[in-house]
């Protein structure tokens, strides 16, 4: 791993930008549900020593990605399809009361567009990869767009949560979906209809939307996975 431009890079930055690395190659399926790797070899292939990379593995771990193989190093975790039903309703249940929650609280619901300028870039984005199928793009707006709007709750537990939680949710999803071929037009893109739900206060227009989107989502990879 190149060291940035810049002051030098501290453990604790090195350490998440390893952790950071190693999510996008879990997430672009360069590393796969069982695969099994070494500390040495991540260090090796980055160029690092040995201590950041193992504390980037725990981390990793803590968050549900890996998993320690005992005696062997690590392991890429293995979800199923149940798991995936399972985070379809928690991150639906976490969506609506963060809806409902900026609706019903003036101080937290933006009041301008300037206040929705990003997350709506981020979904305007989102939604063009997604129209396209091109997963790569996708995963990367859309995990930004989540963040950044679950960030104007206010409350940084409730979006670290629901960040995690959808990082998993792709963990799980993008094995199945590099199996399906052309993905153009079959990948929810109604990001920017949910911002204009957000900007009308509309909690009722955003749960519909987000019931379409998990529908959708889990209806795809039950037809791949033959649930």
């Amino acid at each position: 791993m190149p060291a940035p431009d810049g002051p030098a890079v501290t453990r604790s930055t090195l350490r998440q930008q390893i952790a950071d690395a190693l999510r996008d190659e879990i997430l672009a399926g360069r590393l796969t549900p069982g695969q099994e790797f070494t500390v040495k070899e991540i260090a090796e292939g980055y160029g690092v020593s040995a201590t950041p990379v193992r504390e980037a593995l725990v981390d990793l771990s803590a968050q549900g990605l890996l998993d320690s193989a005992q005696h062997r190093g690590f392991r890429v975790h293995e979800y199923s399809l149940p798991d995936y039903r399972a985070m379809i309703e928690a991150r639906s249940l976490v969506a609506d009361g963060i809806f409902r929650g900026l609706a019903a609280d003036p101080d937290r619901t933006p009041r301008t567009p300037e206040d929705l300028a990003g997350v709506r870039r981020r979904g305007e984005e989102a939604s063009r990869a997604a129209t396209a199928g091109d997963l790569n793009v996708l995963i990367g707006y859309d995990l930004r767009f989540w963040r950044e709007l679950s960030a104007l709750f206010g409350n940084p537990y409730l979006s670290d949560f629901f960040h995690r939680l959808r990082v998993q949710s792709w963990m799980c999803a993008v094995p199945h979906l590099r199996t399906a071929g052309d993905l153009k037009g079959r990948l929810w893109a109604g990001h920017c209809a949910l911002v204009d739900a957000l900007a009308d206060r509309d909690p009722d227009a955003a749960h519909a939307l987000i019931a379409s989107y998990n529908d959708d989502s889990l209806t795809l990879i039950e037809e791949l996975t033959g649930g």
